[in-house]
């Protein structure tokens, strides 16, 4: 039974996350829909990681198995074909190895959160970025976000809902700068614990404003206690940018 790996963009804006919901249009469920109708089977398509409502993807990766071998290009254009008027595209089909999975294999995760900072109000990017109006000093935020770096209990950032085992994760890299009008936080850790990088942006807006220190990160970050920290962000700033997996190969 071939095994293809799947690399996707989408747009979050009205899906109500990866994960098939009994109510609303998910990805896992758009595209295991769109595979019935262009080869009559009924599969499960794997995902490297869960995306929740409104979180927008540039590379996120699936696998699934099909009965029988398939061109990736006639997979690609199939399924394209079939998930319209759903925003999902499938970029890339490539064939693996029947024992490669997507989550399991993954050994890092890179998302980027879009602040955009300035007055006006964003037309062209609703629901694409968090308009936040006052000024953010980048210095700040970018002093406050080093204080995250590393392997931390990471229980403030956590949300209560989280079904991860531990709360001990490594942050390898959390970088702010300045895009334009737009002030970018990229996080990049084998995986990340619910809500996370919402909840770590929301944090550094509060440096950003003035209303925090940087200092006042490490404190929240050593009270392991979510009420200790800033707001969670809105999901409609957060995106997906890759996935790594071994040999330096990433998706994205």
């Amino acid at each position: 039974m071939p095994r293809y790996k799947l690399t996707l963009e989408y747009d979050g804006t009205g899906l109500v996350g990866w994960q098939r919901q009994p109510a609303g249009v998910s990805v896992q469920a758009s595209l295991e829909a769109a595979v019935t109708k262009f080869c009559s089977e009924r599969v499960t398509v794997h995902g490297a990681g869960r995306t929740d409502a409104g979180v927008h993807a540039l590379a996120q990766v699936a696998h699934l198995d099909l009965g029988r071998a398939h061109d990736p290009d006639t997979i690609r254009g199939a399924l394209n074909h079939h998930l319209r008027p759903a925003p999902i595209s499938v970029l890339l089909v490539e064939p693996v190895a029947d024992n490669f999975d997507a989550r399991r294999w993954a050994i890092g995760r890179v998302y980027r959160y879009r602040i955009l900072n300035r007055r006006a109000p964003p037309m062209l990017d609703r629901m694409r970025v968090w308009h936040v109006a006052p000024p953010l000093d980048l210095a700040a935020m970018q002093a406050g976000a080093r204080h995250l770096i590393g392997r931390h209990d990471f229980s403030t950032f956590r949300d209560s809902l989280c079904q991860a085992k531990s709360p001990v994760k490594t942050l390898d890299a959390l970088d702010v700068s300045r895009v334009g009008e737009e002030i970018h936080i990229e996080a990049r850790a084998r995986s990340f614990l619910h809500h996370q990088v919402r909840n770590m942006a929301g944090t550094l807006k509060l440096v950003g404003l003035g209303q925090w220190s940087p200092d006042d990160v490490a404190t929240a970050l050593a009270a392991k206690d979510r009420r200790a920290g800033g707001p969670t962000a809105p999901a409609e700033g957060l995106y997906l940018v890759a996935v790594i997996y071994g040999a330096g190969q990433i998706s994205g």
